[in-house]
């Protein structure tokens, strides 16, 4: 017979739990207004970040609206098995990786060179202006963005003009498939550049101005000064970035390569995404797309896990 817990014993977890349930009552009496603060917050990742993580589940099931998800019929690994089968598989996970690749090879390293840049100029109204210029086409909305990019890049546009002009062949670069990479990474730089680099600005201003004040003693010039204090300075800050930027790696957004794409490009403009976003709401394959869907952020997810980890193993920065 199992011997029952002595009286001590039994009473310190309760006594724990209510002390603990005391010191949480206190502090909501104390702090309660920061605490109403919160609700909005919550209930925004409760209903929109969590709440649709349900709907998840058909992924694994064969949905049908009528029967709605708990009604509609399970099929396991179904929907995975058929997109790792097909056709498209390697050729959207060829594309969204390639995209990713080179976003983080161009886009990333731009916004840190524009804000050591920026940092080395002494004119504060240069200054001024080239921020003000460098930030405008982050609030231009994105349909804008893609409308003046197929105004430039058409065969009558202002790119093939001035190519015509040197000489050159003008052409449609949008039905061009070995053309879309370049278009896209282009554009993305000069839309985020100046707005990212803000984060690099603000990491800048942090930096010891001591430091840069010994390295002057010692001789250093502009760009001694930029590779021995400034970007070990804001190294922390570019790891953290790289992390989320890894994190995301197979989350190239749907909008712009929607705005951009058409049947003549697929083979270079089709990603995950984009596959997702057509085959569920344009064909209906809404358990087939959640599989794609999932599959995309799984994949992200162990990304972000070994990019933090690795992180965390040769340097002391980490998310967690």
């Amino acid at each position: 017979m199992r011997p029952s817990a002595s009286p001590s014993h039994a009473g310190k977890p309760v006594k724990s739990r209510e002390i603990v349930v005391s010191r949480l009552v206190k502090d909501l009496a104390l702090n309660k207004y920061l605490y109403m603060m919160m609700i909005p917050v919550l209930a925004y990742y409760i209903l929109f970040q969590y709440g649709p993580m349900y709907g998840a589940i058909i992924a694994f099931k064969e949905y049908s609206p009528i029967k709605g998800i708990v009604g509609s019929e399970w099929v396991g690994l179904a929907h995975f098995q058929s997109f790792f089968e097909s056709y498209y598989f390697w050729r959207i996970l060829k594309n969204t990786l390639l995209l990713s690749l080179y976003s983080l090879c161009f886009e990333f390293p731009a916004p840190i060179i524009l804000a050591l840049l920026i940092n080395e100029v002494r004119n504060k109204r240069f200054k001024s202006i080239v921020q003000s210029v460098t930030y405008m086409p982050h609030f231009i909305s994105l349909i804008v963005i893609c409308g003046i990019i197929k105004d430039f890049t058409n065969s009558g546009g202002l790119i093939n003009t001035f190519i015509t002009y040197l000489g050159g062949d003008g052409q449609a670069m949008l039905q061009k498939p070995e053309l879309f990479r370049s278009i896209y990474i282009i554009s993305d730089i000069w839309q985020g550049m100046g707005w990212t680099s803000i984060i690099y600005l603000a990491a800048l201003m942090n930096v010891d101005q001591e430091q840069f004040e010994a390295a002057r003693i010692d001789g250093a010039g502009r760009l001694r000064q930029i590779w021995n204090v400034s970007l070990p300075g804001i190294l922390p800050t570019i790891i953290i970035m790289l992390i989320l930027r890894i994190g995301n790696l197979l989350s190239v957004g749907f909008e712009k390569i929607i705005l951009l794409y058409n049947p003549a490009i697929y083979d270079t403009a089709d990603v995950i995404s984009s596959f997702v976003y057509r085959k569920g709401l344009l064909e209906f394959g809404w358990s087939y797309s959640a599989a794609v869907g999932l599959f995309n952020s799984v994949v992200n997810l162990i990304l972000l896990v070994l990019a933090n980890r690795l992180s965390k193993k040769f340097s002391e920065n980490s998310l967690w």
